[in-house]
């Protein structure tokens, strides 16, 4: 029995396609947000949004986010420019917001949750956020 050259070549592109999707799923996802709110991307267990809003009125945003939320502030740092806040939930998973200036009235906001991110409580987080805006 002889295998036709064509074959060989389309299986060995199913099984690269496969192999592509198979290690990268779950470390790439963009939802899309409400108009003027900029996308959302979750990368590798971050969470990253664009927010149409003042660096100090989305730090302070982000810091009525963790107490609406009740988890137990650990630190937060503050620049001119950057600002971390460190926090925990009832499960204990550590939790860090930054938020960047990226302009006059716009700011990134960075979410990572644990070692390998949680993308709903992120977006739950981000969410809390943006209502506080």
């Amino acid at each position: 029995m002889k295998i036709h050259p064509r074959f060989i070549s389309t299986a060995a592109a199913a099984i690269l396609v496969l192999a592509v999707v198979t290690l990268n799923s779950g470390c790439f996802a963009v939802v899309a947000a409400g108009a003027g709110a900029g996308a959302v991307a979750y990368i590798r267990g971050d969470l990253e949004s664009a927010v149409d809003a003042g660096f100090d009125k989305s730090v302070k945003a982000a810091g009525k986010a963790i107490e609406q939320l009740k988890f137990a502030k650990v630190s937060e740092k503050q620049d001119a420019l950057l600002a971390t806040i460190v926090a925990r939930n009832a499960d204990d998973k550590r939790i860090e917001i930054r938020v960047e200036a990226d302009g006059a009235n716009r700011t990134k906001v960075k979410i990572r949750i644990g070692v390998i991110g949680d993308e709903s409580l992120s977006l739950a987080i981000l969410d809390k956020i943006k209502a506080n805006l």
